[in-house]
């Protein structure tokens, strides 16, 4: 009588011996030759064992070592949005496996706390930062009763321990093969990072039948979100800003203000740019194509002309983005708004300085001591602070308290940027009533002009746009 084929999970991959009979299994696997037996990418396994029982072919799995958490109980004192429904529905219609996107502050965590309720399974959380890890932890500590919760990352390691853990992508990446067979859904937290040969590891090393991402910005400029598909799933629910505006997310206003470089800044920003764009006439480069910045990054670094090119596009940014027109309509704004909480962003350490300096406030950026980062939050929080600046360190993954006012001083063209800030104002505050509302200040007749249409272009609300107001404090955590 011949053997019963097995399935065993080794080292991040499948190997399945004796080879069953039927032909359905064979388009996952490949002969290797140092053990002479198949081996299956990890992250076909639900495929796999689909197609095994499709063609009613009788197998052993012992590579599965995930448990059922019977014990497992949603414990929350709200019922979620109708489209919390819509993407759980909708992602359980997807085989439980797929890509959920909504914006900041629309209720992606708790989503993923119905899923993990859903499922019962042992179950991995990936975050991106340490903030993230722990905030996870403590929000999931309150949804979720009746199963152990461990975290993987910043000195902890609780894997043996726990039910459900959480880990940030750094150390699930180094330990990807060791937890690939142990966890039958994986949730991945702000799901763009995980397109990267690194971090693209923890899926592919994976048997979890079951797959959720979350972000509300899942594209990627180098289009590699287009493997998001394999590692996890289709996108099967997508909401932004606007769809979700009076119904999930606070009030806000959007209001852009545009001023004017000085006749000195003026013609120092022509000059520099004229300066530019000829060296970049000389070596036949544009800006706008896919790889043009990083050609004009090598051509820069090959001679004396390329050097003072990049000096003078460096030049340009400081000008447009530091231009003193800012920082007095940014002084009328802070007078306007006083006794409002505010955040107020900048796309460099430089111009963020700089505003420390001439209004002696608090800043952030990623030169910033944990613990002193932590301090300004709270403080921030306690209304010590009313006001903080931050260069790019706020976008994602620090839990940011609730602000009544943000000001992009200067930004990138990333739309998952702007998501990002604007996020940070949809956190509805109970003690205030008033919309929070997000000023962008543009310097015109400069790149900036195009640099913030770009970031705006796609899914983001209109200036004046409100939306209503969100009762649930757990349900506004990302």
């Amino acid at each position: 009588m011949p053997r019963q084929p097995t399935l065993i999970y080794d080292r991040g991959t499948l190997i399945l011996h004796p080879p069953p009979r039927g032909k359905a299994w064979i388009d996952f696997a490949t002969w290797d030759d140092r053990v002479e037996k198949f081996r299956i990418p990890a992250v076909d396994y639900a495929a796999l064992v689909s197609a095994l029982k499709i063609d009613k072919i009788s197998f052993q799995d012992q590579a599965a070592k995930f448990d059922t958490l019977t014990e497992l109980q949603l414990s929350a004192p709200w019922a979620p949005y109708a489209h919390q429904e819509e993407a759980l529905t909708a992602w359980k219609q997807s085989l439980n496996r797929g890509v959920v996107v909504l914006p900041t502050a629309a209720g992606k965590t708790y989503l993923a706390h119905l899923a993990i309720a859903a499922i019962k399974k042992s179950t991995l959380i990936v975050v991106p930062t340490l903030d993230l890890l722990h905030q996870w932890s403590v929000q999931t500590q309150k949804i979720l009763k009746g199963i152990r919760i461990g975290l993987l990352g910043g000195g902890s390691n609780d894997r043996d321990q726990a039910d459900l853990l959480v880990a940030t992508y750094h150390s699930a990446a180094i330990q990807a093969e060791s937890l690939g067979n142990r966890y039958g859904l994986i949730v991945f937290d702000e799901c763009h990072h995980l397109p990267s040969s690194f971090f693209s590891g923890i899926a592919e090393s994976s048997i979890a039948p079951y797959r959720l991402g979350l972000s509300a910005t899942p594209e990627r400029a180098d289009g590699s979100h287009q493997a998001l598909a394999r590692l996890i799933g289709p996108v099967v629910y997508r909401r932004s800003t606007v769809e979700l505006a009076k119904v999930a997310i606070a009030e806000f206003e959007v209001i852009s203000i545009k001023v004017s470089l000085s006749e000195l800044e003026r013609r120092r920003y022509e000059q520099a740019i004229q300066t530019r764009n000829q060296f970049l006439r000389d070596c036949r480069l544009s800006l706008g194509s896919v790889d043009g910045w990083q050609r004009f990054v090598q051509a820069s670094a090959r001679s004396p002309a390329g050097r003072r090119a990049m000096q003078a596009h460096r030049l340009a940014k400081e000008l447009a983005f530091g231009t003193e027109a800012k920082f007095t309509a940014l002084a009328e704004l802070i007078t306007k708004h006083i006794g409002d909480r505010m955040l107020i962003f900048t796309n460099d350490n430089r111009t963020v300085y700089q505003l420390s300096r001439m209004f002696l406030l608090p800043v952030i950026t990623h030169q910033t001591p944990v613990k002193e980062r932590q301090q300004i939050l709270d403080r921030f929080r306690r209304g010590d602070y009313p006001i903080i600046g931050a260069s790019h360190v706020l976008n994602e993954g620090v839990d940011v308290p609730s602000a009544q006012v943000g000001i992009i001083l200067s930004g990138t063209g990333s739309h998952r940027e702007y998501i990002q800030r604007l996020g940070r104002l949809l956190r509805k505050n109970p003690d205030h009533n008033r919309p929070a509302i997000l000023y962008e200040l543009i310097a015109l007749d400069t790149s900036e002009e195009k640099t913030a249409a770009r970031r705006r272009e796609i899914n983001c609300p209109s200036p004046t746009l409100k939306a209503a107001e969100l009762p649930h404090p757990w349900q506004s955590d990302d």
